[in-house]
């Protein structure tokens, strides 16, 4: 062999490559989408400060000046009047379930009251579970006070118009009334996480059987493709349960996050989440010929697990094609669960909106997989 330096040697392996590099058309796809998918998520989905936020109007008063509220509202840009009602118990519930981030409380007499020359309180109170996704409209909505009824306040009420405002503006923040991070941020990690770990456990389930040699014997056993996913999946969810306590332990003793609701409730939830991540790890490996292109497949997971799920930014400040793909995810319904459950401490019913969809993701997912199992080394 010489020992001297030869360009054509370093052409036939540079061809070589390239040509080995267009034939695993898989990895070539990866290495062009992950990038182009992060421009675009980071592009046109992010969005620190949301519009259109969901809100309920609780109107006790249906006169002209709480008719100049609502829409006063409604101009800002911020504020989505999903539902309006005479019950502030009914709205609370909304807040509750999650299907609202604002109340506002227009109280009885509130006309008669700024007509009599008093100064009514308007009340909002906010879901602070995520303390990011509503500041700025409350800092929109305090700023209404001054300008809502400017039109209204005119003949006998005009003098009114240039003094101090006509009501005042009481916010409430609830299940997280200090806005503290941690709150937020750590029911969020518990399901960023297990997204990571679960999926990447099961993504090299068959890909490793591969690369060893070990596949033709999985294959003599006399086993059906559903006992050897639920052989392969099985450990797995325990691994699952006990990472999940250390991170709830951690919550609750080092960052004091409250823990309100059930944690039969929660750990019901838990188990669909991580055997739905476990099922997509393992979808994974049926498609990939290598564990290189399963750590890929990964990463294309769990991009927008993170980016899309409302964990890291607010996910009603997503445009509507992000938000369609936010709920496809698992981790965007978990999400809502754990801090639903831990927070607000919401029930059975409460989670059960979010709840069907990860049964339903996670018995596609497993069809998907025991679909494509191979039956032949080919």
């Amino acid at each position: 062999m010489s020992a001297r330096f030869s360009p054509a040697r370093v052409g036939a392996i540079l061809r070589k490559e390239l040509l080995q590099m267009r034939r695993d058309r898989l990895t070539l796809g990866m290495i062009v989408g992950i990038p182009i998918m992060q421009l675009f998520l980071f592009g046109f989905a992010i969005n620190f400060n949301p519009h259109n936020l969901p809100t309920a109007i609780a109107i006790d008063d249906p006169g002209r000046f709480g008719r100049s509220i609502v829409a006063a509202l409604e101009n800002t840009s911020y504020f989505d009047i999903r539902e309006e009602t005479r019950s502030p118990a009914h709205a609370r519930r909304l807040l509750a379930e999650g299907k609202v981030l604002f109340v506002v409380e227009i109280p009885e007499n509130f006309t008669r009251d700024i007509v009599k020359g008093a100064t009514p309180d308007i009340l909002i109170e906010t879901d602070a579970t995520d303390p990011a996704a509503g500041s700025y409209a409350l800092a929109a909505f305090s700023g209404l006070a001054g300008v809502a009824l400017r039109d209204d306040l005119t003949g006998p009420l005009a003098a009114r118009a240039s003094r101090p405002p006509p009501f005042n503006v009481v916010s409430h923040l609830l299940y997280n009334p200090e806005s503290i991070t941690q709150y937020s941020i750590i029911p969020g990690l518990l399901a960023i996480i297990l997204t990571m770990t679960m999926v990447l456990m099961t993504c090299l389930a068959l890909t490793r059987e591969r690369e060893r040699g070990t596949y033709e014997n999985l294959l003599a056993m006399p086993a059906t493709p559903v006992e050897i996913m639920m052989g392969k999946i099985a450990p797995n969810i325990l691994i699952g349960a006990v990472q999940s306590a250390i991170i709830l332990a951690v919550a609750k003793f080092v960052f004091g996050v409250p823990m309100i609701g059930s944690f039969a409730i929660l750990s019901l939830a838990l188990a669909f989440y991580i055997t739905a991540n476990l099922a997509v790890g393992y979808t994974f490996s049926t498609i990939a010929e290598n564990q290189l292109q399963a750590m890929q497949m990964t990463m294309f997971f769990f991009l927008p697990a993170i980016l899309l799920s409302g964990f890291a930014f607010p996910f009603e400040g997503m445009p509507g094609w992000a938000q369609w793909l936010g709920e496809t995810l698992p981790a965007t319904h978990f999400l809502r669960i754990v801090r639903g459950v831990l927070l607000k401490g919401n029930g059975f019913a409460d989670i059960w909106p979010d709840l069907w969809p990860l049964i339903l993701f996670m018995f596609a997912v497993s069809g998907i997989a025991l679909a494509r199992f191979r039956r032949t080394l080919d």
